[in-house]
């Protein structure tokens, strides 16, 4: 009997001793500085072509580190280098013919300027020869009435100078309207040559459109990195006919890298955007990483089946986002940490 009365108090103490450290493990988490588990990614960059072609080269392998506009792949570009000698031939042509029907309307402009100077001359001209022969035929008329002694030779040579005058008014006449015609064929020519040099110009402009959009194509054939990174992934292989689109090189940049925690509902108020935090990785636990809040979620969700938190009565949580400065590139994609909120230095 004593025997189960000492079993049952040892249990009895055990079982305190159990409830009271997990009491004090749950008031010791509660009273921590909140954070959670997570992983860190990098900004991973997909580089793809917009033409379908065959890989020439490929020049780095994976794991390589990389510059801002180093050389990753080449493709052969037969087909867009062909396309942009057709489109650079059909603008030259368009250029020649803007210049042809620039020409035309120069030349339309001063037959138009010569002709309106040979009517206006004209016109004068028979306006003088018309006065000149108003002139001579009132002279005439006046002979005919002065007395006998007037020589009859006289008369007739006013006369006939009036006659001379009238015959010359009526060709400057003639002249001034054959010019009026070719002012007006002219200003035809103008209008005919304006909307051929608009034309001109429009084909130009599509020759223009068709070249730059040939470059564009020719310069897809070359993909080069957009930014210093390492390479993750190469899915082909030289040799390879890749379709437009298709994933040619994916990149990582790891200079600053970012890992995701979650926040219970409870403990959301905690953290604003800017704030500071520690990350430890568990592949460097002797380390402190400084990290900055980027973002909070704006909507909670549910915990993830991967994530871990510290109480299991609060299922809604909300995604917090951390970055971190990897200067020295410790941290890597997939890592593990543990991120604290609050002030810290590595």
């Amino acid at each position: 009997m004593r025997r189960v009365v000492v079993v049952l108090v040892v249990l009895t103490v055990v079982l305190a001793s159990l409830i009271a450290l997990r009491l004090w493990t749950q008031a010791r988490a509660l009273a921590a500085p909140s954070g959670g588990s997570g992983e860190i990614e990098g900004t991973d960059v997909d580089l793809s072509s917009r033409v379908g072609a065959r890989i020439l080269e490929v020049r780095v392998r994976e794991g390589d580190r990389v510059k801002a506009g180093d050389l990753l792949v080449r493709l052969d570009c037969a087909d867009p280098a062909a396309a942009l000698a057709e489109a650079e031939a059909r603008l030259a042509a368009a250029k020649a013919q803007a210049l042809a029907a620039g020409a035309q309307i120069q030349a339309s402009q001063r037959a138009r300027t010569a002709a309106g100077a040979t009517e206006e001359a004209a016109r004068a001209q028979a306006s003088a020869l018309a006065a000149q022969r108003d002139a001579a035929t009132r002279q005439a008329k006046r002979l005919e009435a002065l007395p006998q002694d007037v020589p009859a030779s006289s008369i007739d040579q006013t006369q006939a100078s009036a006659a001379g005058l009238e015959h010359q008014t009526t060709a400057a006449k003639a002249q001034a309207l054959a010019s009026a015609a070719q002012v007006r064929a002219a200003e035809v020519g103008i209008r005919s040559a304006s909307a051929q040099a608009d034309a001109a110009v429009a084909q130009m402009r599509a020759a223009e459109a068709s070249v730059a959009r040939a470059k564009l194509l020719v310069g897809e054939c070359e993909v080069r990195a957009p930014r210093d990174a390492e390479v993750a992934t190469l899915p082909h292989e030289a040799g390879e006919l890749v379709s437009p689109g298709a994933i040619l090189v994916r990149l990582v940049d790891l200079s600053e890298v970012k890992a995701t925690f979650y926040l219970p509902n409870a403990e959301v108020g905690a953290v604003k955007p800017g704030a500071k935090a520690v990350v430890v990785a568990d592949a460097f636990p002797e380390e402190r990483f400084e990290g900055t809040v980027r973002t909070v979620a704006l909507e909670a969700e549910f915990t993830p089946r991967n994530i871990q938190t510290r109480t299991d009565r609060d299922r809604l949580v909300y995604p917090v986002e951390v970055t971190v400065q990897n200067r020295d590139g410790k941290l890597r994609a997939g890592m593990p940490v543990q991120v604290t909120l609050g002030e810290g230095r590595r």
